[in-house]
């Protein structure tokens, strides 16, 4: 009779220890997969609605307002037709020139920043695609850590499976920093040349596009040598630049 109950209890423990397990298992795949779906419905509402703020914008003005409690951001947003077709040759020309090829992640160029920043042994260049930018910008933080880059991946599939390239674009030119409280196109062409979004000219397009990089820096040093170089090389690009 003993021998049988330890017997009984013997076999029921391996049970009970994978149920232990089991339940912790679930319950995080379950939480996963929530949060997986807020990015996802998000990303569903933006193929017909323009997102209002971001990741980013809030950030920013967080940060002002520890400076100035009434600081508030410049932004409206325009259609992607409201656009000058030169800014949005030149932003594709310099900051993703496979934007139309590739299906989210541009390898040749994650390949050459690799080995760029291998032989000047620091970051010096990244690989980014627009839509890995936008991800980024829409819902994550700017620290550069395993867990956001990964997210930002997962992040970037949806929406190269969900929006149409043009909308990708249209998303990021109104929704990207352009200067100290500057986001969007539309605020960034009147900011710096008191004109719309859809009337910038190649040299003015070329030069904005030119900014993306450190836009604030940008804000208050706009002739430095460095930037008016950059431009005129973005601009001798304008012709081939592939846009949706």
């Amino acid at each position: 009779m003993k021998l049988t109950r330890i017997s009984r209890l013997t076999t029921s423990k391996p049970g009970l220890i994978s149920t232990w397990l089991l339940r912790p298992l679930l319950l995080f795949m379950a939480v996963a997969l929530l949060y997986q779906s807020w990015f996802l419905l998000h990303i569903v509402y933006w193929r017909a609605y323009p997102p209002t703020t971001s990741a980013f914008m809030q950030s920013r003005l967080e940060t002002m307002r520890q400076q100035n409690p009434s600081a508030k951001l410049q932004h409206r947003w325009v259609d992607y037709e409201q656009i000058s077709s030169h800014l949005k040759r030149a932003v594709v020309a310099t900051e993703d020139a496979r934007f139309m090829q590739h299906q989210g992640f541009d390898y040749k160029a994650i390949e050459t920043a690799w080995k760029k920043n291998l032989k000047q042994r620091k970051l010096v260049a990244g690989g980014s695609t627009i839509s890995q930018q936008l991800a980024k910008n829409l819902f994550l933080s700017s620290k550069k850590t395993a867990w956001r880059k990964a997210q930002e991946a997962l992040i970037t599939l949806m929406m190269e499976e969900l929006l149409t390239k043009q909308r990708i674009l249209e998303i990021y030119l109104n929704i990207i920093e352009w200067g100290e409280g500057v986001f969007g196109i539309e605020a960034a062409a009147q900011h710096y040349f008191g004109v719309s979004a859809a009337s910038l000219t190649p040299g003015q397009a070329a030069w904005l596009a030119s900014i993306i990089s450190n836009p604030r820096f940008y804000d208050t040093h706009r002739q430095s040598p460095k930037l008016l170089r950059k431009t005129r090389i973005i601009l001798s690009r304008l012709p081939t630049a592939r846009i949706p």
